[in-house]
């Protein structure tokens, strides 16, 4: 595993496989070596480059300062309605995703996410098409 600063954030990440990049955006609270391993070691064996990362605030990715939200209590006022402020949003993940690729001088990739990973990715897909 390695470290990337993209950002603003230290980002940690992986990289399996040669050939075209496949970027892999894991759902909330899951970390990099949530992908199941037989499932990159099929995608690198079929010619990708998998590119595997821990999001802000997971596994060994920078954390936000103080205490963590409980995410229940969000959850509740927002079926309620009510406003909820997060310290960030899909956009800045997406922004955190773009990053790393940019710090791995990839100027573009396949992209796929699992759960929230796959919010992040379509974020990805609607900011930065390019």
């Amino acid at each position: 595993m390695a470290q990337a600063t993209a950002n603003g954030i230290t980002i940690e990440y992986e990289v399996q496989g040669s050939g075209e990049p496949l970027l892999l955006a894991m759902g909330l609270g899951g970390q990099l070596v949530d992908w199941p391993q037989a499932f990159v070691d099929l995608l690198a064996d079929a010619g990708f480059r998998v590119i595997r990362f821990d999001n802000r605030d997971v596994g060994l990715s920078s954390k936000s300062a103080g205490a963590a939200p409980d995410v229940m209590a969000l959850y509740a006022k927002s079926i309620a309605g009510e406003p909820v402020e997060a310290p960030y949003s899909l956009s800045t993940m997406a922004a955190d995703a773009v990053g790393l690729l940019d710090a791995l001088a990839i100027p573009a990739a396949h992209i796929a996410g699992a759960s929230m990973g796959g919010m992040i990715v379509q974020m990805m897909a609607i900011e930065h098409p390019d």
